[in-house]
């Protein structure tokens, strides 16, 4: 289906670039699968909330003490 966008001309000139060094002389297929990867994370994250809040309260006190002090442990060390 053709539709229109409007993209930054940096964006333009950054997506020809990289459809010319794939041989490929115009950027559709770079946007199709531009799409379809954003498409696949957001429904990734989707799933990974619904994931979270299906366990939400699936703990008992002293596991959920246990979890927040190896979570506080692993912040202390993080980067």
């Amino acid at each position: 289906m053709r539709t229109t966008i409007e993209i930054r001309d940096e964006h333009r000139a950054r997506l020809l670039d990289l459809a010319a060094r794939r041989g490929e002389k115009g950027f559709s297929g770079l946007i199709a699968e531009a799409i379809e990867h954003f498409l696949a994370e957001h429904e990734h994250d989707r799933e990974a909330r619904s994931l979270a809040l299906a366990a939400r309260g699936s703990l008992n006190a002293e596991e959920a003490e246990a979890l927040e002090r190896a979570t506080r442990a692993i912040r202390e060390h993080w980067r």
